[in-house]
């Protein structure tokens, strides 16, 4: 069956990934001039911001019930890290959607879109790691699966 950590663990990938190639594809636009990596950031920033609403409401549910102990720190840091995220997410999609559908080119709103943009990658790099840490430092999420000692063999 698959569970709320189960199902956040599958979702929260294609954000990160997303955002992470909409950046290097801006970055590429920025130097190269050419309007294909400048469509493929805006796509894939509007994709990874909509991959991040998912990501954001699939971990509030996975962090259900491990608010106690030691978990509570860490766990509050990547809930807080994820909610700025998610919100800088959605300013960078809403100001790169104005830009794009109404065609401004001013310089100003170029650097401001693809500074925006660098704040939110940093920002998703910072929640990935504090994720991981939950998982790989703290073991949130996961499911021991131990063996029997009591059980007899098979024969």
């Amino acid at each position: 069956m698959i569970t709320a950590p189960h199902l956040h663990a599958m979702v929260v990938h294609f954000p990160i990934a997303l955002l992470m190639t909409g950046f290097l594809s801006e970055l590429i636009a920025l130097f190269s001039k050419r309007q294909f990596f400048k469509n493929a950031s805006f796509y894939l920033l509007v994709l990874g911001t909509l991959g991040a609403v998912a990501a954001y409401a699939s971990g509030s549910y996975a962090g259900d019930g491990m608010t106690d102990g030691i978990l509570q720190e860490p766990l509050e840091l990547h809930e807080d890290a994820a909610l700025v995220t998610l919100l800088l997410a959605i300013i960078t999609a809403l100001f790169s959607a104005a830009m794009y559908f109404f065609n401004y080119q001013k310089a100003w709103a170029k650097w401001a879109s693809f500074l925006l943009f660098a704040v939110l990658v940093g920002y998703v790099a910072r929640t990935g790691y504090l994720g991981g840490q939950l998982v790989f430092k703290h073991g949130a999420g996961i499911e021991l699966a131990l063996p029997d000692f009591g059980a007899q063999p098979k024969e």
